[in-house]
């Protein structure tokens, strides 16, 4: 476990709610002591993916995991289909991100992936690549009613 900040197989539970490839930049913003907004922000993240040297380092190293053969083929498969590009750049962050959850959760843990439309298609194979097709159980689906902004509801 050298370098690893949790054991392999140590988690029951996994709530991954991952930046949603919306291409945007968030800020947090401050409140004046009055609770009155201020002008005052910095930007918190910026959710834009792009296919550069990053992404391609990251997609070198997603296609050498030893344990993750079927991702690999996978992966390959969707940046040669979709080709190098902000979608394909998400996917591989991903890819990545998932291959750890994968050695952190335990054989009867659960994840849980709060994600975009946009991508949730693309995000369900790359699971599978990962975790394996016969493990996915099911998948919640909301639609919201009202603005998530109005206070009144």
């Amino acid at each position: 476990m050298t370098g690893k900040l949790f054991p392999d197989e140590s988690v029951d539970l996994i709530y991954l709610d991952p930046p949603f490839n919306s291409a945007a930049t968030y800020n947090v913003l401050f409140r004046a002591p009055d609770g009155k907004a201020s002008d005052s922000q910095l930007e918190a993240f910026e959710d834009t993916w792009h296919w550069g040297a990053a992404a391609e380092a990251t997609f070198d190293a997603v296609l050498s995991q030893v344990t993750h053969t079927n991702l690999a083929v996978l992966m390959r498969g969707i940046v040669a289909a979709l080709g190098r590009n902000d979608m394909t750049a998400y996917l591989v962050m991903m890819a990545a991100r998932m291959v750890e959850l994968h050695r952190v959760l335990k054989p009867t843990g659960s994840l849980y992936l709060h994600c975009d439309p946009t991508a949730s298609h693309y995000l369900k194979v790359v699971l599978d690549g990962v975790f394996g097709a016969d493990n996915f159980r099911n998948e919640i689906v909301w639609k919201r009613s009202h603005a998530h902004s109005d206070g009144k509801q």
